[in-house]
Formats: C-alpha cells, sequence, structure tokens
C-alpha cells in the first residue's frame, strides 16, 4: 500500500451540502473506502484548504480512479501528492547516492 496527501477546497456547492449534511464527510470515507482507499487521518483546516486527508491505496492507478471520481461531482478541488515515510526516504537516500 502507499501513502497519499490530499489537500481539499470545497466549492459553493460543497459548502452547501456540508452546511446541510456534516456528516457527508464520513459519507464520503466509507464511499472511498468501498474503493478501495482508506482514510488514515482526516482533518478540517483554516486557510487556503478546507480539508487534509492521510490516504492508503493499494496504487497509483487507484487513488487516480478515486480523486478523479470525487472530483467530478463539483463539490471540492483537490490536490494529491504521494508521501513516503522519511526513514524509508532516508534509507533511500542511503543506497542510492547521487554522484
Amino acid at each position: 500500500m502507499a501513502i497519499y496527501v490530499t489537500l481539499s477546497t470545497l466549492t459553493e456547492v460543497g459548502k452547501k451540502t456540508l452546511r446541510e449534511n456534516p456528516t457527508r464527510v464520513k459519507e464520503v470515507n466509507k464511499e472511498m473506502e468501498k474503493m478501495g482507499i482508506k482514510v488514515l487521518y482526516q482533518y478540517a483546516l483554516l486557510g487556503t484548504h478546507d480539508f487534509i486527508n492521510v490516504l492508503d491505496a493499494p496504487d497509483n492507478e487507484t487513488i487516480h480512479r478515486v480523486i478523479t471520481e470525487q472530483g467530478s461531482r463539483g463539490t471540492h478541488y483537490s490536490i494529491t501528492m504521494p508521501a513516503l515515510n522519511v526513514d524509508a526516504f532516508i534509507a533511500n537516500m542511503k543506497a542510492n547516492p547521487i554522484i
């Protein structure tokens, strides 16, 4: 499994949906799990973005499919980035030095 971080910003439609049904956030998480992605952590934010999610997905193709599906609903914009554990990053840097 791979870890991804997603920053989301709600559209006006998304804000209205959330205002009318705040538990929609949890419903979306369950939908994502049915599509093969586990929500490890989720926080509501103040500032430029409304939510940050740390996700566990089997591969890039799965995360791409699910994020595209969710984005097509018109309720939010998102930025999704792969994340690497710092210890794995250090081990990779030591094993593959740049010459």
